[in-house]
């Protein structure tokens, strides 16, 4: 039933001139200040670092966030995912 659910979500990001962030599949903005965003996705938690960032738009019904600002860094915060798998996944990367 959840797999119908993240099917039925887009979930996109797109990154103009790495200063205008678009993303898509948003549940909850955590926190945000200048220099960091914390999304809550569809597909875990979004981290984005920067510099001056603030929203320029905010569309919690649709899912839609947009940030303004210098962008540095965004990744994906895997929280949920057990131990085992986050093992798997480092070792998997070592011996590609």
């Amino acid at each position: 039933m959840v797999e119908d659910v993240l099917a039925a979500t887009r979930h996109e990001i797109v990154l103009t001139n790495r200063n205008t962030l678009e993303v898509s599949g948003v549940i909850r903005v955590e926190s945000f200040d200048s220099e960091e965003f914390l999304l809550q996705t569809d597909y875990g938690y979004l981290g984005i670092r920067g510099q001056d960032l603030h929203i320029k738009n905010l569309d919690l019904d649709q899912g839609r966030v947009s940030i303004e600002g210098n962008i540095i860094d965004m990744s994906y915060l895997d929280v949920h995912m057990p131990a085992s798998e986050k093992a798997k996944s480092i070792w998997g990367r070592i011996f590609k």
